[in-house]
């Protein structure tokens, strides 16, 4: 008998099972603590610096991935992958901490991949000596490894705020980070005003973000406030570009971080395909060892101006970067402004210098102990010659000359391990002159210890030092979003007057009026016809209405051209249709000016104006677009108010002006009576009077509305569908 199943309080087993692998992803892997480094980029870095390659030569990257083993047990890709995002050569960040030799990929490329870790040589570049620095003073804690067989850094003691000098990114469970990278001279100074003066304004200072791929920041300041004083926001990043005149062809050179040149060539042929691209010639990736270059071949008489501002709107030439600066305080994750994360950050530097000034005072303060001792033999060398030449017992020696000089252990060690040879006066007194300095020193670093004013000082003097030394000119040049020219579609599209048609197989014509004056006699299906005729231009939207009371819009400029002699383009086909959906009616609008006019068979006419029909957020289909209460007999476009007809199955016409109709906003409204039908009859059709070819039109046309029509046996009846 199977054992019946086992009930679970789905509370209980979250809190157990799920809990306790979200926060070791939040704490253990994917969010930065305030030193700038996840737990993966420490353990690589920290094995580095103990393997000697701060000061020596390159080694092979296979030796270092192996050695990190002992610190992080993941896979060797894993590991490898994290060295090959923080060296130089890959360009992932501002300032790399790795030096390598060979192919190590690039950032700006997502499908250049980078050689195996036997092949690639790496050491720690120099900016790494103000990421350890003192780690050999106790100025960081330390913990045992995941195997308890070493011990490694829980933090990095960084002396400038390599949290906002690198682009950092990571998605935890239930949350992510996305720091963005900041002029390392700009972002020292800015550390540096706040520590002096916390109320200073930091954007004074630190301009804006600084991206390894350069490219033009455009700076909005409301949007860059908000993302200073609450780590979230978004602003935008745009290419570089220049152009070739004598080969007709623009040159981009630096693409946004955010980005790669393989996504933005995908993009490119997509539009391309899609009509909505049609400037370019041909597209080439250059990329080459002088770096980054995508070069797209003009087609005459384009201007590349014009043709960018379009491609930053409709490719990643131009991207935004949200931030969400979300970091480990404490082992709890906060998402802090700039502000905060600067004081959160000299909050853990002057711990790391108190720290390290202890470490000295510690050491200076055993070594004077140890003087002190000596100082006191100076007094008598002899006896202490003979104390120990009269000492029988090895073991004797250290308690003797403590009782003889009334030293402690410590003292008398040191003083029973000087060699013969030292034992003289010039070595002692040389020794004991450092009791005076060595006091000094250490009354010193206990004055800086005490005072959190001189902590910072020494933090202030350190930024100034480092700005000096690893500071560089901005990579992303900085620009004002005022001063860019909009995209607007308009002055892309290529205007002409054309000839609309729409038939009831659904098949839509569009035809210049130069293609239309060569061959005018129109080709359609056998069987079809055209139900709607228009004039227009290549600008103007194109609204269809079909069967199932929906709206589909489109552009002309996006539906390709065609001759009289073709049958046209199949709508349903353009337009991803419902299955058996037919186009019962079209407008061309450029202003959506004028009336719709719906009539249903039950004898109600709806007017509707066309403006109803326009949306903000250029949506391709709406639905409700009239009426469903009864089946259409007929759907009319007037520009004015004007004449029209409508017909009965019984062989009744009504001539009525469309004043008469009153406008109704709502655009599935059921409209009002206009004919009265006897039972049995529907009103099967509505025209334009101008289009109807009737004789005498006053004679059909009623006094009062609504109205039964009147008869004239030698018309035929119609049918508009």
């Amino acid at each position: 008998m199977d054992n019946p199943p086992i009930k679970q309080n789905i509370t209980a087993t979250l809190e157990e099972n799920y809990m306790p692998y979200a926060m070791s992803v939040i704490i253990s892997r994917a969010i930065p603590e305030i030193d700038g480094f996840k737990p993966s980029h420490r353990k690589l870095l920290y094995t580095m610096y103990k393997m000697g390659l701060l000061n020596g030569a390159k080694t092979k990257s296979a030796n270092v991935v192996g050695q990190t083993m002992k610190l992080n047990p993941h896979g060797d890709m894993a590991i490898y992958e994290t060295m090959v995002r923080m060296t130089r050569a890959n360009g992932a960040l501002l300032y790399p901490y790795v030096d390598s030799k060979g192919n190590f990929g690039k950032q700006y490329s997502r499908d250049m991949a980078f050689a195996a870790a036997r092949y690639t040589e790496v050491k720690l570049e120099d900016i790494c000596r103000v990421v350890f620095t003192d780690i050999d003073k106790d100025t960081v804690e330390f913990q045992d490894n995941y195997d308890a067989t070493m011990k490694e850094p829980v933090m990095l003691p960084v002396a400038f705020p390599a949290i906002l000098a690198n682009p950092n990114q990571g998605i935890a469970v239930g949350m992510a980070s996305n720091i963005c990278s900041f002029n390392m001279g700009e972002l020292c100074e800015t550390a540096s005003q706040l520590i002096k003066d916390p109320n200073t304004d930091i954007m004074e200072t630190l301009k804006a973000p600084d991206f390894p791929t350069g490219g033009y920041i455009i700076y909005n300041r409301d949007e860059m406030r908000q993302i200073y004083e609450t780590g979230r926001g978004s602003f935008k990043i745009r290419s570089k570009y220049k152009y070739d005149k004598k080969n007709n062809c623009i040159e981009v050179y630096e693409i946004p971080y955010t980005t790669t040149c393989e996504a933005i060539i995908d993009k490119l042929i997509e539009l391309i395909k899609a009509g909505k691209v049609k400037e370019i010639a041909d597209i080439r990736d250059e990329t080459d060892l002088n770096g980054l270059k995508l070069t797209l071949d003009l087609k005459k008489g384009v201007d590349p101006e014009k043709l960018m501002t379009k491609l930053y709107k409709v490719t990643p030439f131009e991207d935004s970067f949200g931030c969400n600066f979300n970091i480990l305080i404490n082992g709890v994750p906060r998402v802090m402004g700039i502000k905060e994360i600067l004081n959160e950050w000299t909050l853990f530097r002057a711990e790391c210098v108190k720290r390290g000034i202890a470490f000295d005072i510690k050491k200076k303060s055993e070594k004077l102990h140890l003087l002190l001792g000596l100082k006191k033999i100076l007094l008598d060398i002899d006896k202490a010659i003979r104390i120990i030449r009269n000492t029988e017992d090895d073991d004797m020696v250290v308690p003797n000359l403590m009782s003889g000089f009334g030293i402690d252990e410590l003292q008398a060690e040191f003083v029973a391990e000087i060699k013969l040879r030292n034992l003289n006066k010039q070595y002692i007194i040389k020794r004991t002159d450092e009791v005076d300095s060595l006091t000094e020193e250490i009354k010193k670093l206990e004055d800086i210890y005490k005072s959190d004013r001189k902590v910072r000082s020494l933090i202030v003097k350190e930024l100034g030092e480092i700005s000096k030394k690893y500071g560089s000119e901005r990579k992303s040049e900085i620009i004002s979003g005022g001063e860019l020219e909009d995209y607007k579609e308009e002055q892309f599209i290529e205007d002409y007057n054309l000839k609309v048609l729409l038939t009831k197989d659904n098949y839509f014509k569009k035809i210049s009026l130069v293609s239309l004056r060569s061959a005018s006699e129109q080709k359609i299906k056998e069987g079809d016809k055209i139900i709607a005729e228009f004039d227009s231009v290549n600008r103007a939207d194109l609204i269809l209405f079909t069967d199932r009371q929906n709206v589909y819009k489109a552009r002309l400029f996006e539906m390709n051209d065609c001759k009289a002699s073709s049958w046209g383009e199949y709508l349903p086909n353009v337009l991803s249709m419902e299955p058996d959906e037919k186009v019962l009616y079209m407008v061309p609008t450029e202003n959506y000016k004028g009336n719709m006019i719906f009539a249903f068979e039950n004898g109600k006419i709806a007017k509707v104006p066309l403006e109803a029909y326009m949306t903000k957020q250029n949506r391709k289909k709406l639905m409700n677009a009239f009426s469903d209460k009864s089946p259409i007999a007929g759907i009319l476009y007037t520009e004015t108010e004007t004449d029209i007809v409508t017909y009965s199955n019984a062989g009744k016409r009504l001539v009525l002006n469309t004043d008469k109709i009153p406008l109704k906003t709502t655009r599935n409204t059921q409209g009002v009576f206009i004919m009265k039908l006897k039972k049995g009859s529907v009103m099967n059709g509505a025209k334009l009077l101008s289009e109807s070819g009737l004789e005498n039109p006053e004679s059909y046309r009623a006094r009062n509305l609504p109205s039964s029509g009147y008869y004239d046996k030698e018309e035929s009846q119609i049918s508009i569908f």
